[in-house]
């Protein structure tokens, strides 16, 4: 079994309870077992600056498919909530967006999957939920705790748990 993290974003409808179905979706389809889940954290966007914040999560679940296996699933689990890659503008408004971080101590660089995510250590969007659920996990010969360290946190707020 593969130890991976996975960074959730939304910031088009009700993203926290389809953050809720996206993890079940994602756990049934790759026959996963989650393991963390972080709080959910409001976030201003980044990248293309002008639409709404973002909500980012992170988990962590164990999963037995490859790489690009578990790649097919969060797509096919993207485009069920209405996601469309091939349409949207980048770093555009979003329903659901997941991105595999880390796949164990996979290194890997292939024109649909770079992993570990090669821009982590720039975003504390990710950093923030990730270093609630993985402070000392290493990646990349950075420890999670550290690269969070090295990001301005500004404007990202926990958000309450929603019981």
């Amino acid at each position: 079994m593969a130890s991976v993290l996975i960074a959730l974003g939304g910031n088009v409808g009700d993203v926290r309870a389809t953050f809720k179905k996206a993890i079940a979706h994602i756990c049934g389809m790759a026959q996963a077992a989650l393991i963390a889940r972080s709080s959910d954290y409001t976030t201003p966007p980044w990248g293309d600056e002008d639409q709404d914040p973002f909500i980012n999560a992170c988990i962590e679940i164990e999963t037995s498919l490859d790489p690009h296996a578990l790649l097919f699933v969060l797509q096919k689990v993207e485009q069920k909530f209405g996601r469309a890659r091939t349409k949207a503008r980048r770093w555009g408004p979003r329903t659901l967006d997941l991105d595999m971080i880390a796949y164990d101590d996979v290194s890997l660089r292939k024109p649909d999957l770079t992993l570990p995510h090669p821009r982590l250590f720039e975003r504390a969007f990710v950093l923030v939920p990730l270093a609630e659920i993985a402070p000392d996990r290493v990646i990349s010969g950075i420890r999670v705790r550290d690269g969070l360290a090295g990001v301005s946190t500004q404007g990202i707020e926990r958000l309450p748990d929603t019981g």
